[in-house]
């Protein structure tokens, strides 16, 4: 059996101005994974190891009421800073009206996690188990959920 190998030309990029910005573009996002060690989302960069998973998750938004291990089942009537933390991150990941950051896990925070769940496919009870806090720490980039009014 013959193996073939065929050569490819290497192409340079286009110098039109949209050109150079491409170039550009790609030029900063090297150096900022090199350097910062962030990716875009959906990038083969952007890869999460388990190992980095606890201090990448640390404060995504400046959330930083508590750890990102910490993450105790919450649900209505908790309160806290593991609630706190719930509801900062559910304020960076979006959705109107944003929730008082108070500690108190009411009537409002529950309904916010129940159309969270429901973005990410998850059963909607407004209890924060594994699979949401998840889903606060590693959003959907959209959601088409219209939000409970």
């Amino acid at each position: 059996m013959a193996l073939t190998v065929t050569a490819f030309r290497r192409t340079t990029p286009s110098r039109t101005p949209l050109g150079h910005r491409m170039a550009a573009f790609a030029g900063a996002a090297a150096l900022a994974v090199a350097t910062l060690g962030v990716a875009a989302p959906g990038s083969a960069s952007a890869a999460i190891t388990p190992s980095q998973e606890t201090a990448s998750a640390a404060a995504p938004g400046g959330c930083a009421y508590a750890s990102s291990s910490n993450r105790p089942t919450l649900k209505r009537g908790s309160t806290g800073a593991a609630v706190k933390q719930a509801q900062c991150l559910s304020n960076v990941w979006g959705g109107v009206p944003k929730l008082a950051v108070d500690g108190q896990f009411g009537a409002k925070t529950q309904t916010k996690i129940k159309w969270i769940q429901g973005c990410h496919g998850l059963v909607k009870d407004g209890v924060i188990g594994p699979k949401t806090w998840n889903a606060l720490y590693y959003p959907v980039p959209d959601c088409y959920d219209p939000y409970p009014g």
